[in-house]
Parts: structure tokens; C-alpha cells; sequence
């Protein structure tokens, strides 16, 4: 038997004067689970969590979690932990005062708040920081802390307002890693905010993408990498190579390429990861293989971005990705020809 979602959102619009920021939201969010919404600036993702938190009141539409209707609860009958991007802890309190915030609010007795903030601040890997002010840390240990005070009342519901992007790189990955980490044991329900793809497709059991205030797609990481539902999420998430093509007589073609496709005729766009266009010894004869030649090589560590054009795709740029050593082992630079093959099954077609 199938249990109820832990959060369901139904039909959730919200208009702010004549804008409507989101239109009819429906996402069910099951209990443990670590979501992210994910889309450009606008989009509506920080507006759908606000109204989930209760920041903001829907225009319409009904929420429930954990089947108590909180459609138009205030904040603070609501069950849940928030971290901002900003961190937005108290500068005149200490790490303690911070983290304990909550707990003083809810009169919880005062030996049990010091073990507590004790126990919270080694879960978050800063133990011994107690007596420290927010101004002696750094971003990822504020955010840390944050993090800590958000989970102190032990809510069943965790929500993350982009939380690493005020963070350098380094300390971004460091950090997401351990907040999933962190997620999983406590096995506390999730959702985070989120403009970066990377960001959601290595933490998230499911991603909702979003664009202008309506859902694209919902799916684990790898479905909507391999089997975007549209053009948006294909392009917003990963790198991906876009080809004019035509459907014609039950043929797709591109250049010289043949490829059965059904459907009626018309002009296509063909949507082509870089990691789908294959760069070996081939097999004489094989209609997806092409020789093209290289325009530019982008050096990323173990692996580089290769720009490269053929005529056999009527001179259209693809960008695939090859190791470094596979170029150093052929003596490929800048003006070489490479012979190609297209993976036809991985193609897209919109």
C-alpha cells in the first residue's frame, strides 16, 4: 500500500498584482525525502518554498503535510527548519544563543538546550564553538551553524534557501556533500532551493525543474538528464549540443545523417549530449560515423570540451568531451581531423 505524500501541494498559484510568479503547482513530496527545485532566477522556485514556510500566502490552492492542512498557517505553527542563503544568524549572539534560539523560545529547560547545541554542533563537525560570535567564522562554518539551528527544534522538515551560494567552490562541494550526508542519517524531509545544476544532480533523490512559475519536469537526477521532458529542461540541465534537423517521410536528417523518426513532417531541433558523440576506432561502414575537425580545446582537468564542425552535419559545431589522454595518445590539437560517431539512441528530438 502506497502511503500519503508527506507534503502535498495542490493546485498552488500565487499572483503578485498582474504577475503571476506561480500557476497551478502540484508536487506531492514523500516522507525522507531530499528534493530540489531547480530553474533560473524567477523562476518561482524561492516563492513556492516561502510559500511552503509560510513567508508568503498562496493566492490559491491547499497545502498539507503530514496530513494537517497548512494552507494558512502562520510560520510558526508550521513544522519545519529554514536556512537562508545569507545565513541570517544574530551577530550580537553567540554560536550557543544562535543555535539554541529556538529552544529558549519554546522554554525548553536549560540543561537540556546545552546538550543539545552540544550535540548539534558536533553533528555539524564544529564542536567546541560554543562561545564563539558569528563574525569569528567563516561563510561555511556560519552556514554550519545555521544549518544547526534550523534543525534544533527537531522539525520533520528541512528547507534550504540556496544555502551554498554565497560560498567559494571548494567549500560549496565540501558542504553540499555533507548536508546530504547529514540529511540521510537523520533521515529528515528536504527540500533546497537551487539555481545550480551540479548542485541538485549530486544531492537530490528527486529534482523538480522550473520555469516561469510551472513545473517542466519532476524526476530523479538521471531522468531528467537522459529524458528531458522539453527543450528547457534539456538545455538548463548539463551541457547539451542543439542541431536544426528535418523529419521527412518517417526520416530524420541533419547534414548527411539518416535516421528513422516517426511522426509528421516538419523542421525539428535534434538535442545531443557531449558525452553522446563518441570518439574511437569504428567499424568501416557505420552510417553515424563522421570525420570532423577540431576548432578548439577547452582543458578542464582530466577531461577537455572539444569544439569541433563537419560537413557532414552541413558545417553545424558540436562540442564533445574526450580525455586528456585520448588527445595526448592521438596527438590531436587545434585543426586536426577526428572520426566521430553518434550514439542515434541517446539522440532527442523536440
Amino acid at each position: 500500500m502506497s502511503h500519503p505524500p508527506f507534503l502535498d501541494l495542490r493546485h498552488i498559484r500565487k499572483d503578485f498584482g498582474s504577475f503571476t510568479a506561480l500557476q497551478d503547482i502540484n508536487l506531492q513530496i514523500h516522507q525522507g525525502e531530499f528534493v530540489c527545485f531547480l530553474g533560473p532566477s524567477g523562476c518561482g522556485k524561492t516563492t513556492l518554498l516561502r510559500i511552503i514556510a509560510g513567508l508568503e500566502v498562496q493566492t490559491s490552492g491547499q497545502l498539507t503535510q503530514a496530513g494537517r492542512d497548512i494552507s494558512l498557517l502562520p510560520p510558526a505553527l508550521r513544522d519545519y527548519g529554514i536556512v537562508f542563503q545569507s545565513y541570517a544568524l544574530f551577530p550580537n549572539l553567540n554560536v550557543t544563543d544562535n543555535v539554541a534560539y529556538g529552544l529558549v523560545n519554546r522554554k525548553t529547560p536549560r540543561a537540556q538546550i546545552r546538550q543539545r547545541v552540544a550535540d548539534l554542533l558536533k553533528l555539524v563537525g564544529l564542536p567546541g564553538s560554543e562561545g564563539k560570535f558569528p563574525g569569528q567564522l567563516s561563510g561555511g562554518q556560519q552556514q554550519r551553524i545555521a544549518l544547526a539551528r534550523a534543525l534544533a527544534t527537531a522539525p520533520s522538515l528541512l528547507l534550504l534557501d540556496e544555502p551554498l551560494s554565497a560560498l567559494d567552490a571548494l567549500e560549496r562541494i565540501r558542504l553540499r556533500g555533507e548536508i546530504r550526508s547529514l540529511q540521510q542519517k537523520l533521515g529528515v524531509t528536504t527540500i533546497m532551493v537551487t539555481h545550480d545544476q551540479e548542485e541538485a544532480l549530486s544531492v537530490a533523490d528527486r529534482i523538480v525543474v522550473m520555469n516561469h512559475g510551472v513545473i517542466e519536469q519532476v524526476g530523479t537526477p538521471l531522468d531528467i538528464y537522459r529524458e528531458p521532458a522539453s527543450p528547457f529542461v534539456a538545455d538548463f540541465v548539463g551541457k547539451i549540443n542543439i542541431v536544426p534537423a528535418r523529419v521527412t517521410a518517417g526520416e530524420l536528417s541533419f547534414g548527411s545523417m539518416r535516421l528513422a523518426c516517426e511522426g509528421a513532417d516538419r523542421d525539428v531541433r535534434v538535442y545531443l549530449r557531449p558525452e553522446d558523440v563518441l570518439a574511437r576506432p569504428i567499424a568501416v561502414g557505420d552510417p553515424h560515423v563522421f570525420d570532423a575537425c577540431i576548432d578548439k580545446i577547452e582543458f578542464l582537468g582530466s577531461y577537455c570540451h572539444v569544439h569541433v564542425t563537419s560537413p557532414a552535419l552541413d558545417g553545424q559545431r558540436l562540442m564533445v568531451y574526450l580525455s586528456l589522454n585520448f588527445l595526448s595518445e592521438q596527438s590531436l590539437k587545434v585543426g586536426s581531423t577526428i572520426t566521430l560517431k553518434l550514439m542515434p539512441e541517446r539522440l532527442k528530438v523536440f
